[in-house]
């Protein structure tokens, strides 16, 4: 009989453990009903009294609480903007929460404009709170004014460094407030903490191009030109740093691949066209510059200079000799000056005695010989379509002068100035305008040269 009362022991202890077990479940299914039912209750008890009195601040707080700590915010916005209307009648209203928490629930719906009524009314009453400087400083950016937003920011940095959001967001208002350097340390601390974050990476690189580091930038914007928010941009900006460079093969690549972005903004697709264009016109395909300034003119007519574009390089495309002439290497380009000289006095033999290329212009030295008469001519010629003023025709008599020369002629795909004109007057000069440029060029095609 010795083993009963260690029978009668375990029995005791089994029982006791079994009793712990019961009230433990017991109490953690009371827990969670007591649970559920509190938050059913404070809806339950304020919609009765809302539905008997909307102004009832009884009804008002405890539920606008709760849907805000629940992040409802589309429920909690109206419930906090019902409570800043009537706060001056109920001091039980807790004015400055009610303010703040207003401002940040019409942050977080889109109301922006709305969130400066409560989010204004809370920095006065508080004006060193973190989360009022914080989150005004939000509806600053949202609303374009960054420079108003950095200050809020940088104290909202000062009293709380372990948000990471706020290194995103004063980053962010820095780089859009053009201070370029300054944004860097702050978007790549916010990087650090969110590496996949587009519009960060796009600012920091947009900011380090802007800072004279294109050759770092250039590769971050090669990484986003496929994304579908940041791509276009990030093929104009990276367009840009190969155009500078003079790789405008590179260019044309960049801004063939943001184009395909159909759904980017139209500024930045008309400014992607645009800087397409100039890198064709660079690589002489004037065809396809062409057709990117007339999607130009047809979307937003009269971009800067597109008119002129279209009118120039339209007549540079149906003559090939015009198109040599104004944009051509300057190896083709003295070849034509030589066929230019060959055909100008019909029949006429040519001796070319020199060819002087010079920054501004090209000049060809001959003697030229007709059945009537025979002189040494010097030929000027003038790339630009703009128009030749009075001193570089004095400077042109001058070399005519220096060389002994008996006349000189001077071409241009502009115009010249009435002062220009009437300087030569008396002088032997003569000058060939665009419209007797182009004559002698449609000549050129059928006549050989006799070099």
């Amino acid at each position: 009989m010795d083993f009963l009362p260690i029978l009668i022991a375990v029995i005791v202890v089994v029982g006791f453990i079994a009793l712990l077990m019961v009230f433990s479940g017991s109490k953690g299914k009371s827990g969670k009903g007591s649970k559920q039912k509190s938050r059913q209750v404070i809806i339950k008890e304020a919609t009765r009294k809302l539905s008997q009195n909307p102004h009832n601040p009884d009804g008002l707080i405890p539920l606008a609480n709760l849907y805000f700590q629940e992040q409802l915010w589309e429920k909690a916005y109206p419930l906090y903007e019902t409570m800043l209307n009537i706060a001056v009648a109920h001091s039980e209203i807790n004015l400055g929460q009610a303010s703040l928490r207003q401002g940040i629930c019409a942050l977080k719906i889109g109301k922006n404009e709305e969130a400066f009524k409560g989010l204004l009314q809370a920095r006065k009453i508080n004006p060193d709170s973190f989360e009022t400087n914080f989150y005004l400083g939000q509806a600053f950016i949202n609303n374009k004014e960054v420079d108003k937003a950095i200050p809020l920011l940088r104290k909202a940095l000062t009293i709380n460094k372990e948000v990471p959001e706020i290194y995103k967001y004063l980053g962010i208002a820095l780089y859009q407030n053009h201070n370029f350097k300054e944004s860097l340390p702050y978007l790549k601390r916010a990087l650090d903490i969110t590496p996949d974050d587009k519009e960060l990476l796009f600012s920091m690189a947009d900011a380090m191009k802007e800072g004279g580091s294109g050759d770092r930038a250039i590769k971050v914007f090669m990484h986003l030109r496929p994304d579908p928010e940041f791509g276009a941009r990030a093929c104009l900006a990276a367009g840009m740093i190969h155009q500078n460079a003079k790789q405008h093969d590179k260019a044309v690549q960049d801004f063939e691949i943001g184009l395909k972005h159909i759904n980017a903004p139209i500024e930045v697709i008309t400014q992607i066209r645009y800087r397409l264009a100039h890198a064709y016109l660079e690589t002489s395909d004037i065809s396809h510059a062409l057709i990117c300034l007339r999607d130009i003119q047809s979307t937003v007519p009269n971009y800067k200079d597109v008119p002129a574009l279209i009118a120039r390089y339209q007549e540079l495309n149906q003559n090939s000799n015009l198109h040599t002439y104004l944009i051509s290497n300057n190896s083709d380009f003295i070849a034509l000056c030589r066929k230019i000289v060959s055909v100008y006095f019909g029949k006429a033999y040519v001796k070319v005695l020199d060819i002087n290329a010079m920054s501004d212009c090209t000049e060809v030295q001959t003697e030229i010989e007709t059945a009537k008469w025979e002189d040494s001519v010097l030929f000027r010629f003038y790339r630009t379509t703009g128009a030749i003023g009075e001193l570089f025709i004095r400077d042109f008599h001058a070399r005519i002068k220096d060389l002994k020369s008996g006349r000189g002629i001077c071409f241009t795909a502009g115009t010249f100035t009435e002062e220009a004109r009437k300087y030569i007057e008396g002088r032997p000069i003569d000058l060939t305008d665009k419209a007797g440029l182009i004559k002698i060029l449609n000549r050129i095609d059928s006549k050989p040269s006799l070099f």
